[in-house]
């Protein structure tokens, strides 16, 4: 699988030259699901899964010109045909991961059998927005809506081999300023990428490569 881990979207031209070289074609020749599941335990949940899907919000994503779009509701899935849903994530050229409440994500990620499928999709691409990237390391912190509140320490899915912390010195996100991300890094045993919204992950065969036009820091294990 190849991955294109976000903080907010494809938020400019080089995030999105990014995806169109993972893809191998245009977007506009590219199939996509888009997964808004980890959005719905605020109490914004459902105009904001409305607003992704129709390519209404502040994380460019659906709205890019796919070839076709599919939504992809993570918490049916345990109670329908496990072929009716396998096969168009088969098919799909792209999965766009919209962002929320990571825990939630992670939980419906295995639940659904998502998780278990995700290793051997070798050609399709991930696209992560914030939680939806934050849910593919091995472990990652996360410290919700109360900044001072202790770090909580949770398994990810392990797709790739570090953590990230996306909105990096956004003014609404005062839980991941840089002071902030180095603290909660410190207590993560894989480098930790902290990324602001105009910056993004690209990784190939393991190998990660960021794409800004932002900034970025990369934290080191302590």
């Amino acid at each position: 699988m190849k991955f294109l881990l976000t903080s907010a979207g494809i938020k400019n031209a080089s995030i999105q030259t990014a995806l169109v070289d993972l893809l191998g074609k245009p977007i506009a020749e590219s199939s996509a699901l888009c997964i808004p599941t980890a959005i719905y335990p605020f109490s914004v949940g459902p105009s904001m899964a409305y607003r992704f899907i129709s390519g209404l919000g502040p994380s460019p994503l659906t709205e890019l010109g796919w070839k076709s779009l599919g939504v992809l509701e993570l918490t049916a899935l345990p109670s329908i045909k496990r072929e009716n849903w396998v096969t168009p994530v088969e098919e799909a050229d792209a999965l766009l991961v919209f962002g929320g409440d990571v825990l939630y994500l992670c939980r419906w990620m295995r639940e659904s059998g998502l998780a278990e499928l995700l290793p051997s999709l070798r050609k399709t691409v991930y696209v992560g927005v914030s939680a939806g990237s934050m849910v593919t390391a091995p472990i990652f912190g996360e410290t919700y809506d109360d900044p001072n509140a202790p770090f909580v320490i949770e398994q990810g899915l392990g797709l790739v081999d570090f953590a990230l912390l996306p909105h990096l010195d956004h003014e609404n996100h005062p839980e991941s300023s840089t002071a902030k991300v180095e603290r909660m890094a410190a207590k993560v045993p894989v480098p930790t990428y902290g990324i602001d919204d105009q910056t993004a992950i690209k990784v190939v065969d393991g190998v990660a490569e960021v794409i800004s036009e932002g900034h970025w820091k990369r934290f080191m294990p302590q």
